[in-house]
């Protein structure tokens, strides 16, 4: 299940880039090319419509990480934190030296 939630935030991440890039900052953009008045979608609708689909994919995108969060299993992670533990609790105490006295 993890890995069908990640590849579905990899789609939608894909679908907020491509929505985002259609948007102009300045408020052109894709409804900029809609500039008639005889449009079944005129310019402010078309600027509504990319507003709320941004929102929309971007909390999709904050659910979909939660719910892959939630549907992780330890054996889904890397191994760096075993390794890491494996290191700590192998190494001398910074107390002990690292040779015997004879």
């Amino acid at each position: 299940m993890y890995y069908v939630i990640t590849a579905l935030i990899l789609v939608v991440s894909v679908l907020l880039i491509l929505v985002v890039l259609v948007q102009n900052s300045k408020g052109g953009g894709l409804a900029a090319n809609f500039a008639g008045g005889q449009q079944v979608m005129g310019v402010r609708r078309t600027t509504d419509f990319l507003e709320k689909a941004t929102w929309t994919l971007a909390v999709a995108v904050l659910l979909l990480s939660f719910a892959a969060v939630a549907f992780m299993t330890p054996g889904d992670a890397t191994n760096e934190d075993s390794l890491l533990r494996d290191k700590v609790e192998n190494a001398g105490s910074p107390m002990t030296a690292p040779f015997e006295e004879e």
